[in-house]
């Protein structure tokens, strides 16, 4: 059974400012709870092409997993999908609205949860879900400065 969330957000910056920070690795730990450490594998700008190894702790357990971006336009869109990782998974984000005060955050979150992963598709989908929307709620008072 496939796992496929989506889960958005409003957040009062302009579009440009949330999508800079939020597609920035530097900025992972800062917002995206599962997550103890994150690194930048290729040398050069960001953008399509390059891999990010992320460790996360993930239903008790460490996870070490390995992203690349398929596709990268700066305030708007950034997808990457896991190339080492427990299952494979694609993960977007998207940003809309104007520049001028306020845009909305999305991430989608879709793959195909292989062994003992499958038999609790269900139940990874509701756990991916409220991480996502944890994780966008404290992007939302990073970048609004209401808290960290």
């Amino acid at each position: 059974m496939p796992v496929d969330v989506v889960v958005e957000r409003r957040v009062r910056r302009p579009r440009t400012v949330v999508a800079a920070f939020a597609t920035d690795p530097a900025n992972d730990t800062r917002w995206i709870g599962a997550l103890t450490s994150v690194r930048v594998l290729t040398d050069g700008p960001f953008g399509v092409g390059s891999r990010v190894e992320r460790v996360a702790a993930f239903i008790g357990k460490r996870i070490e997993y390995v992203n690349e971006v398929v596709e990268h336009r700066p305030g708007e869109r950034l997808v990457m999908r896991s190339v080492r990782a427990p299952f494979p998974m694609t993960v977007t984000y998207e940003f809309e609205g104007d520049d001028d005060a306020s845009s909305v955050a999305r991430i989608r979150a879709a793959g195909d949860p292989e062994g003992v992963y499958r038999l609790a598709a269900p139940l990874l989908a509701a756990m991916v879900r409220r991480g996502i929307a944890r994780d966008l709620a404290t992007l939302q008072r990073v970048l609004e400065g209401t808290g960290a």
